[in-house]
This record gives structure tokens, sequence and C-alpha cells, in this order.
């Protein structure tokens, strides 16, 4: 039996899985790095599909020192943060993500782009959303009026944290990119098998 990790929210960490992923990975990228490409591929994510442009998101949030490649270490501290962390590191992680431009603030358009490219993957995997009959212009706006708390169009991290954790109804909405586990996972056994 492998050897596994509970975490706080009761996902497990499979140390065969880890000693499987890092085999993929060497296979995959003998370079030691993944390009964006091979990310996508990695995960077995359509380059022109809807889980596209959130693989780049997600690829940008990986790739710590901006060098736009991940590398094994890189990629294995976003997933221990994902599995292991606390709902601020979580968060912290997630705001990355929505950052497109990596200038400490997410405006409408990069909130939008984002909560448009998870629209279009749930729809796709035809997985259920919460207040989906809400247009992802509604949800930018609902987004916006709870958390941009000094009105002036952009959003800190530290109004995106506060925020996510002082109204219910925006952390769900945030939710459904905070846990990119879930996403790999599902990605990952779509890919060919290790």
């Amino acid at each position: 039996m492998g050897q596994a990790q509970q975490t706080e929210n009761n996902e497990e960490i499979d140390v065969k899985a880890l000693q499987d992923m890092y085999k993929k990975f060497v296979m995959e990228c003998p370079s030691g790095v993944l390009f964006l490409h091979e990310f996508k591929r990695f995960f077995g994510v359509d380059p022109t599909g809807e889980a596209s442009e959130y693989a780049e998101n997600l690829f940008r949030a990986f790739d710590k020192n901006g060098d736009n490649t991940i590398d094994f270490l890189e990629f294995v501290a976003a997933l221990n943060l994902v599995f292991r962390g606390d709902l601020e590191h979580k968060l912290r992680w997630s705001f990355k993500v929505y950052d497109k431009d990596s200038n400490g603030y997410v405006d409408r358009n990069e909130l939008r782009s984002i909560i448009d490219s998870i629209y279009r993957i749930k729809k796709g995997t035809k997985s259920e959303m919460s207040d989906s009959h809400l247009t992802v212009d509604e949800v930018v706006d609902r987004i916006l009026e709870a958390v941009d708390s000094d009105g002036d169009g952009h959003i800190s991290m530290e109004e995106f944290i506060r925020g996510a954790q002082q109204d219910q109804w925006v952390l769900n909405m945030l939710k459904l990119d905070m846990n990119p586990a879930g996403w790999v996972l599902e990605h990952r056994r779509r890919s060919a098998h290790f």
C-alpha cells in the first residue's frame, strides 16, 4: 500500500502518485522543464479547447520565477500548496492566477477573462456551477461590488483575500478556480496513463 498524507481538506497526497507524476514529468520533459505547450500536453489539454486559456493562467501561476518554464520543484511546490495550503495561501495563489499581467491588481477584464474560462470549462465538462443562471458579466459585477472596497475598479490581493473570506458567495465563485487540484487530477486522468 502506498504512503499517503492526510490534509486539512481530506485530500490525500499519495507518494506513489507523486513518483508516477515525476516519471511522467521526466519522460515528457527530458530537459527538466515544462514549456506551456508541454504543460498542456502533460494534462491532456486541447491547445484550442475550453481549458486552454485556463491552463495558460495556471502555467503562469506555477512559474514562480517568471522564466516561462516550470521545473519539477515549481510544479511540486504549486501542487503542495493546492493540496496542503490553508485558505489564505490558496487565495494568494488564486489571486496570481487572476492577476494575468502580474501588476498586483485584478481588474475587470482579468476577472472576466478567468470567470469566462471557468464557465467554458464547466460547460464543456457538464459540471454544475452554483449561480449558473448568472451571466459572466453579472458574476464579475457582483464580485467587484463585494470585494473592491475602495471602489477604484481594481482588486488588490488584500481586497481579494478579505472579500473571499467575508462573503461565502464570493468564496464559492472563486473556489471554481481556487482548487486546481481537482482540475489537475481530472485532466491527468484524461491524459495518457502513467
